[in-house]
């Protein structure tokens, strides 16, 4: 087979439909938007959600609870993941992404302190650290560095 001899299977392609080309085409005259009323004129679209005005779904079902919308959520990395880096290695959301350790950064890292940390001399610059994380980085000769989550 050459590129030349490449063919579309049949029925893939169709012609688009041309509305308001004479009576015979089918859809000629109204251009098959039937008579008169408001989504047979030009620009007469009715909004998503409108129910000819009787109260919309939306509007009838109960509401419940709220969103906040000024909600961080952190990318969790625990002490025992931390034991995969190198010893003296530098700890960021770049590093933690390249090692497969978190998935997304989120609105930053935050390092809780579950688990033993086994390797020394971390230099971790994250958003967040637990009281109980910091102090193991430290006792195994580490450096915590807090970033400003602020753009």
């Amino acid at each position: 087979m050459k590129l030349h001899e490449l063919k579309a299977p049949e029925g893939s392609r169709k012609d688009r439909n041309r509305v308001g080309r004479g009576t015979s085409s089918g859809n000629g005259k109204t251009s098959g938007r039937g008579q008169k009323g408001q989504k047979s004129r030009s620009g007469g679209s009715i909004r998503p959600g409108f129910e000819g005005g009787q109260t919309p779904l939306f509007r009838r079902m109960p509401k419940r609870g709220f969103l906040n919308v000024n909600r961080k959520e952190y990318a969790i990395v625990n002490l025992d993941s931390l034991n995969k880096l190198a010893d003296g290695a530098e700890v960021n959301a770049q590093t933690l992404l390249n090692a497969n350790i978190i998935k997304a950064v989120k609105d930053g890292v935050k390092v809780l302190g579950n688990g033993e940390l086994k390797v020394k001399n971390l230099i971790v610059s994250v958003v967040k650290v637990s009281a109980s994380a910091k102090a193991a980085i430290e006792a195994n000769g580490g450096s915590v560095t807090i970033l400003s989550t602020e753009i």
